[in-house]
């Protein structure tokens, strides 16, 4: 029989230097004792679920309904049936952090996440950045009740991130598994673990919430959610919306959009039917980092774009279109957003075969139709050489609109399907789990670009339409099979021991529908390649065991293996489709290797109850960790600035392996249900273990440290209740970081705080209003300035950064009818 999940109030942050310093002194300690053996992920402001279906059937009323205020203490859960580290938020927790917030900024407050975007909310896709025990965001694998997300790139090409697939306050819980994720997770670039987000049930009770948030640059979010209740024969649905929409701190951008969500659920004798659909239409404005580097004279703080003052824009360029020289590469754009239009829906049945037996169908639909748009200057990034291939010998000023700018759009398009099939049966000491996941995705990526006339400029909350230039379009087909197959033996009521592996299968074929004119790509390219790539891997095992210590202690320790899967897109990123020639391709297809990790994780979970004084439990959790990574994809740029407007096509190899280590220390004190202090402290080396070769010269990067991903970090909350208010203060420190692959640049740490206050509104309750109450969230606290997340993309001499926004301060008022 399991053990009960244990509680952890949640959320907790010691934000004196002290504290920080007194949580390195142990780390530091405990380091020495463990000396280089693996690392592990720790959980202390999460919950591992022990089992997704038990959590969606244990969820209450009150969990599923919006209006439903949090516990007094806010909790997080640690459960004892997995053998890693896998961690959860509950919604209460997530909403706490700011009303709507995206699933993945939420995970910013465990151990081991570096998380950082340009907006409070995380909605930003553009300027997003993701670490997790030094993998990036591309690295890890996604889901959303099951259904695959993608790899959450900007341009996805075979998913979409958690806020546009759900509803922020219809999310019921996160969770992330740091080191490895289920075997049936469904996912082709899981490499670092996943991150598993669940939308609410409907509610037992029918009702209505409202919820509306307003503050700072202009913010209003208003949230509507109708719960039907039981309405006979084991039916029970929720109709949601929401509109969102915020002004840019620092430039007229607007971003926002409109969401809606449905969910169905019947459950009867014979099994369980889940329906779900959710429409998201977002613009979000794009935010320009800002280029360092030696020859980078003029690096401004931000960049902003100068829409709508048109009379601006024309003033800044010169008659032929041409900035400002002193502002080298740090020039400014008219506008930029990215406009994304998305439909999701799926069906799930359960249904048992016998007493011990379970079989679980899954069927789901996507389709995304989007636009990534940047009206900018015509004379800059080598834009004159490529329009002159087009429209040679020509005025390009005259032929683009006579205002020296142009508009151009990446616009894609996925069209997705897949079936997951799961049976799960218990006999004896055992249960076995067996299933399979069937995708196939069509997507497409087509380049154009657009005139600005001076006498019509466009928006960019529109489409533009009738293009000068179609620069290339690309169209891929690619299938997914994935099977899995695992026992779990408890050979002692005290010790389970969990086997089991993955297979991992991808068929894609990329053509090219539109090729580029000669001198239109970087590197000269005359034709993009088209062609088939089929990747098989067999065999990804994974083995792992609990031991329960005692009643309050547990020990786990988990090996696997991972595959991370060729991107599939055409035009640009790491993919084989963006090389610069069928040559290259070729050459590509017989010779690299998909990236592959083995994960090595070992920890111990503790939950007391103590007579302290004051002090009156303790939660935590130590885990170390150790990765192999191997044949690691390089993406080596054919031009000196990292975000060139003009694109090119890149030089794609495995340069070698990473190897990591890493240890997250995390724990609760409890003082009763008034206060509790989490603080989480985590240690990651991540470093190269190979040089590697640009095509022209050796890059010294053997024994160098991962750029990006910081080394420390230190996750605070502090949570105080009286009477009906609940306080809560959050610390987020995170360490230098190396902005180059060579080490020979960084930026500098952050510490950042965020302040929420809420409670009840008793006196605006009535035989119609119920539950009302209020939340005031504050970010950025102390408003600070620096260097919020780093762009890297050279092995040396430059770099790119996104600024931390100011403080900003938001009022929600919410109440159920």
């Amino acid at each position: 029989m399991n053990r009960p999940i244990f509680t952890v109030p949640a959320l907790a942050l010691a934000l004196s230097v002290p504290m920080l310093a007194m949580a390195a002194n142990v780390a530091a300690a405990v380091a020495e004792f463990s000396g280089e053996a693996a690392a592990a992920n720790a959980v202390a402001a999460a919950a591992v679920t022990a089992d997704v279906a038990a959590d969606a059937a244990a969820q209450t009323a009150a969990d599923a309904s919006v209006g439903a205020m949090a516990a007094p203490m806010a909790t997080v859960e640690v459960s004892t049936r997995k053998t890693r580290s896998s961690v959860a938020l509950g919604k209460a927790d997530m909403q706490k952090i700011l009303p709507g917030i995206n699933p993945l900024k939420a995970l910013q407050t465990l151990p081991g996440v570096s998380f950082q975007t340009a907006d409070p909310w995380g909605n930003n896709e553009q300027n997003l950045s993701l670490f997790v025990h030094g993998f990036s965001g591309q690295q890890l694998g996604y889901t959303m009740d099951g259904v695959p997300l993608g790899d959450q790139q900007y341009g996805n090409y075979n998913g979409l991130s958690p806020q546009r697939a759900v509803i922020s306050e219809n999310v019921g819980r996160v969770i992330l598994s740091s080191g490895a994720g289920d075997l049936a997770t469904a996912s082709t670039s899981n490499l670092g673990g996943t991150i598993e987000t669940f939308s609410s049930d409907p509610a037992r009770e029918r009702n209505l919430a409202v919820q509306q948030t307003v503050g700072s640059y202009k913010t209003s979010r208003t949230f509507l959610r109708y719960d039907s209740g039981n309405f006979g024969n084991g039916n029970s649905a929720y109709l949601s919306a929401t509109h969102h929409e915020q002004k840019a701190w620092d430039f007229n951008g607007r971003q926002g959009g409109n969401q809606v969500n449905a969910k169905f659920i019947h459950n009867d004798d014979a099994g369980k039917l889940t329906l779900f659909f959710n429409y998201s239409d977002k613009i979000e404005p794009n935010e320009d980092a800002t280029v360092h580097s030696a020859t980078e004279k003029f690096q401004p703080y931000t960049r902003p774009f100068m829409y709508p003052n048109f009379a601006a824009a024309l003033a800044y360029l010169s008659p032929t279109g041409a900035t400002p020289a002193a502002e080298g590469n740090n020039y400014r754009n008219y506008y930029s957003d990215a406009q994304r239009t998305d439909y999701l829906t799926y069906a799930k049945y359960e249904m048992p075969l016998g007493e011990n037996t379970m079989w679980s169908n899954q069927i789901y639909y996507h389709n995304d139709d989007g636009v990534g748009v940047v009206a900018g200057p015509i004379g800059v990034a080598g834009l004159p050489g490529l329009f002159a291939v087009y429209y040679p010998n020509q005025n390009l000023k005259q032929v683009f609109g006579n205002s020296g700018y142009a508009t151009r759009t990446t616009e894609y398009a996925i069209n997705r399907n897949g079936w997951l099939s799961t049976v799960r049966s218990e006999f004896g000491n055992h249960t076995v789990q067996g299933g399979l996941w069937f995708e196939h995705n069509r997507s497409s990526a087509y380049r154009r670009w657009y005139a600005l006339d001076v006498n019509n400029p466009s928006s960019p909350y529109s489409r533009p339409s009738n293009p000068l230039i179609t620069q290339y379009g690309s169209e891929i087909d690619n299938k997914v099979v994935q099977l899995h197959l695992q026992d779990e033996w408890r050979m002692q009521p005290n010790l389970a021991l969990q086997a089991g592996f993955k297979s991992s299968l991808q068929f894609a074929d990329g053509q090219y529908p539109v090729q580029p004119a000669k001198g239109a790509i970087a590197n000269g390219s005359l034709a993009l390649p088209v062609g088939k790539i089929d990747t098989k891997k067999w065999l990804l095992p994974q083995v792992g065991a609990r031991w329960d210590i005692s009643a309050q202690d547990q020990a786990f320790i988990n090996v696997q293996k991972n595959m991370r899967q060729f991107v599939t897109y055409g035009g640009g990123g790491a993919s084989p489709w963006s090389l610069a020639s069928q040559a290259a391709f070729d050459l590509f297809k017989t010779t690299a290797k998909p990236e592959t990790s083995i994960t090595y994780e070992l920890g111990l979970r503790s939950s007391h109850n103590v007579d302290l004084g004051a002090i009156t439990a303790f939660d935590g959790q130590v885990s170390l960790y150790h990765v192999d990574f191997k044949d690691r994809l390089l993406t080596i740029s054919p031009t000196p600035v990292i975000t060139s407007i003009i694109g090119g096509n890149p030089v794609l190899a495995n340069v070698g392996s990473v190897k990591t280590n890493g240890i997250d220390l995390s724990g609760t004190v409890h003082m009763g249900r008034s206060f509790s202090l989490y603080n989480a402290l985590s240690f990651n080396r991540s470093t190269y273990s190979d040089n590697y070769n640009n095509g022209k010269d050796l890059v010294p990067t053997s024994g160098k440290s991962v750029p990006g991903s910081p080394e420390w970090m230190n996750k605070t909350v502090a949570t105080l209740n009286i009477a009906d208010t609940e306080f809560q203060l959050i610390g987020d420190y995170v360490g230098k970081r190396y902005a180059t692959y060579t080490n020979d640049l960084d930026v500098p740490s952050y510490f950042l705080m965020s302040l929420g206050v809420s409670g009840k509104l008793p006196f605006l309750n009535s035989n119609v209003l119920k539950n009302a109450r209020y939340r005031l969230n504050v970010s950025n606290l102390a408003n600070r300035e620096g260097p919020l997340n780093v762009v890297v993309g050279a092995a040396s001499g430059t770099y790119n950064t996104y600024p931390i926004a100011p403080r900003q301060g938001f009022l929600t008022l919410m109440a159920d009818f």
